[in-house]
């Protein structure tokens, strides 16, 4: 929920690496251009004096004990470690005091069983960055299947998004000598067999599309130069990337090739027949093809076969039949008005479907029969709260990880089956914080447009309506995100505990209730997100929860975008605001780092006609003199090669000029997460609980 999104400051700059420039320099009428340049000795200079300004502001008064509450959490071993199967061995990432940059580590079933495992460490992230003198993060294996034997390990420095991969020996827990290895970049690679893999990366002129990822997937060969390895398949410049996969379900081994043209649309091609054929599904529908069938799960109505299948819903079919020409789909999953499909998860025996209803979780088992599909609840697990289910091992296995959480019942981790039966319980973690008194209640806002918005609402009992609980509201609203409730430590011990009510808003642009949620808040109809969040936040003052004294709102990324426009359009709705790593310049955005990326989201600024309804939530370009704003902290990250650290950076320095109550913090390390390790989290986590407290009590 926060944890991941409290997105505070380093002060340590000096031996900052070089993050990715700007795709182009500043226009000459911005005066605060300059601040773009991310590791510019000007700018860095202007970020330090900011960030000395708001730790001298904020490390004080109650920070101390919760910077020190907050670690114990974050390193506490009670701590669920989640593993994932290959082979015989269960697999997890852990961080604590002694492995802050974190271990990956394996164990058996049985000791993972017990309440303390035995753990056989077979990389050491902390040690590695020790000895090669590089701040590594933990970006992930991709393990060769099903031998399990050679992995691609991806780490990044400081936490970028960019990182390096290297092969290494999972048996023998080695790095492979002269194995694959791929430098720093915004890199895919995987397997196609055991010498030879599909890469994806920065290969020079021509190789990147203009968001800044692959454009071109290569078939290299193990010893050979990988410049030399032939380019595959190759998408537009325009595209948002391109890629190749391969499926190595024994029997059904298949090879794909991906083609992004925009955030939500693809185009896939399959080896059919010794060619690849693509897959003829309209381009925002996403594809599945698993063993003889084929899932589609549909963002916009498709007519097919003599049937419309409505948005949100899942089909299936023969895969081989429909290659061939068919079209017979039968329904797996058809949305309603309140119910969306927010994944599934594929196993031998039938597919389980994680459904919300009313923004509550759902788990479905369906199976094939001879009418079509058909679904029914699994057994023994909670009608509130958000459930994530996740196969131990598709291919051979019907059992399935359940992961349980709401935001006052400690997270719990259940061993499940698709054959049925009610799930066991195997980890819980305990409890974080003191919950006694507390409840979560589910309320509705009436946006401007008469459309209902739920929310939900973490408070005491029996909480006195008189407008002073300091209350914090957290939204996203973007991208088909849905905002579920989960379980959080900090939330708990840094606001809950104190008597903060928090509030999560369910507004327009997630994916809650399915994809029409979103599609009706794109482009031009994107004031309608931030009429939703002021409705939430009107609807909380009219229920006398809060009034606008005490009243903070926080969101991160597009949801720092969100916060712009609560800020420059809706101040008087709020005491306090935190913007964490936020878009802001909406007129430059798409020429900086990833933003090219979501002009399927909110449009191309470089077009007289969008630029048009863009600039009417661009925050930079709305902020004035002439109109108060309500204190507000803005984070970042030098490391952050996703949303360019220049839009906080300029924001506050126009804030400033302006003569508004700002401040900013910007961390060296942390990338678009916001934090490399627990006790960066810890401390940041803190600042932010701090400035809102001070601000809203």
């Amino acid at each position: 929920m926060l944890t991941a999104l409290l997105l505070l400051v380093s002060t340590a700059f000096a031996d900052a690496p070089a993050a990715p420039p700007a795709v182009e320099t500043a226009p000459a009428d911005d005066p605060y251009g300059w601040l773009e340049e991310v590791t510019g000795d000007n700018a860095l200079e202007w970020v330090r004096a900011r960030d000395a300004e708001s730790t001298a502001a904020l490390q004080k008064g109650n920070y101390s004990r919760l910077q020190k509450r907050f670690l114990t959490i974050l390193n506490s071993d009670a701590r669920i470690p989640y593993v994932s199967r290959m082979g015989e061995l269960y697999y997890n990432f852990w961080t604590d005091a002694d492995h802050p940059r974190g271990i990956w580590r394996r164990t058996t079933l049985e000791e993972y069983r017990k309440p303390a495992p035995k753990w056989e460490t077979v990389i050491d992230v902390d040690a590695l960055g020790k000895a090669e003198g590089v701040p590594w993060v933990w970006h992930g294996a991709n393990c060769l299947e099903p031998a399990w034997k050679r992995c691609l390990i991806a780490l990044s420095r400081g936490g970028s998004d960019a990182d390096v991969k290297r092969e290494f020996d999972l048996p023998s827990a080695t790095w492979v000598k002269d194995g694959f290895s791929l430098p720093e970049a915004k890199s895919e690679v995987s397997w196609i067999s055991e010498n030879r893999v599909w890469v994806m990366t920065d290969t020079g002129e021509g190789s990147l599309t203009t968001s800044g990822y692959p454009r071109q997937a290569r078939a290299w060969d193990r010893g050979t130069p990988l410049q030399s390895a032939p380019v595959f398949f190759s998408g537009d410049a325009t595209d948002v990337s391109a890629g190749a996969g391969t499926s190595h379900d024994p029997g059904y081994e298949r090879h794909f090739l991906y083609q992004t043209p925009t955030f939500f649309t693809e185009r896939t091609y399959v080896s059919w027949k010794g060619l690849f054929e693509r897959i003829q599904v309209p381009e925002d529908a996403s594809p599945t093809v698993w063993r003889e069938w084929m899932f589609v799960k549909l963002r916009t109505a498709w007519t097919t076969g003599g049937k419309t299948w409505p948005s949100g819903s899942l089909v299936a079919t023969k895969f081989d039949d429909f290659m061939e020409g068919g079209r017979n789909f039968v329904p797996v999953f058809t949305p309603t008005a309140t119910t969306a499909l927010q994944g599934f998860v594929l196993t031998p025996s039938g597919i389980t479907l994680s459904v919300m209803d009313n923004v509550r979780s759902v788990v479905l088992v369906a199976r094939p029969s001879a009418e079509g599909w058909t679904s029914a609840p699994m057994p023994g697990l909670p009608a509130f709260g958000s459930i994530s289910v996740s196969a131990v091992d598709g291919q051979t296995s019907d059992d399935l990880w359940i992961t349980v959480t709401d935001f006052l019942t400690p997270t719990q981790l259940m061993l499940g089956s698709a054959n049925g039966g009610a799930p066991t319980v195997l980890k819980t973690t305990p409890p974080d914080f003191n919950a006694k008194g507390l409840e979560i209640t589910q309320h509705f806002a009436t946006s401007k447009d008469g459309t209902k918005i739920p929310y939900f609402q973490v408070s005491k009992k029996g909480l006195k309506l008189d407008g002073k609980n300091p209350t914090l509201l957290y939204g996203y609203g973007g991208f088909e995100v849905s905002m579920l409730p989960r379980y959080n430590g900090l939330t708990g011990a840094g606001w809950l505990e104190n008597g903060g009510v928090y509030v999560l808003a369910n507004i327009r642009g997630g994916g809650e209730f399915g994809p029409d949620w979103h599609q009706s808040v794109r482009k031009a109809n994107r004031p309608r997100v931030y009429e939703d969040f002021a409705a939430v936040a009107q609807d909380l003052a009219a229920r006398k929860v809060a009034s606008a004294e005490h009243l903070g709102a926080m969101g991160g990324s597009n949801g720092g975008l969100l916060m712009g426009n609560m800020m420059t359009q809706y101040p008087e709705l709020f005491g306090a605001i935190v913007c964490q790593v936020p878009l802001l310049d909406m007129k430059r955005y798409s020429h900086l780092l990833a933003g090219a990326s979501w002009m399927d989201e909110y449009g191309n600024p470089d077009i007289p006609e969008e630029w048009a309804y863009l600039q009417t939530f661009s925050p930079y370009q709305l902020e004035r003199a002439d109109r108060p704003s309500p204190p507000v902290l803005f984070t970042t990250s030098t490391r952050d090669d996703r949303v360019h650290p220049g839009h906080a950076r300029k924001m506050v320095a126009r804030m400033l000029e302006h003569g508004k109550p700002v401040m900013l913090y910007e961390d060296m390390e942390g990338g678009h997460g916001g934090a490399s390790t627990p006790e960066q989290r810890a401390r940041l986590s803190a600042l932010a609980w701090t400035f809102l407290w001070n601000e809203l009590k």
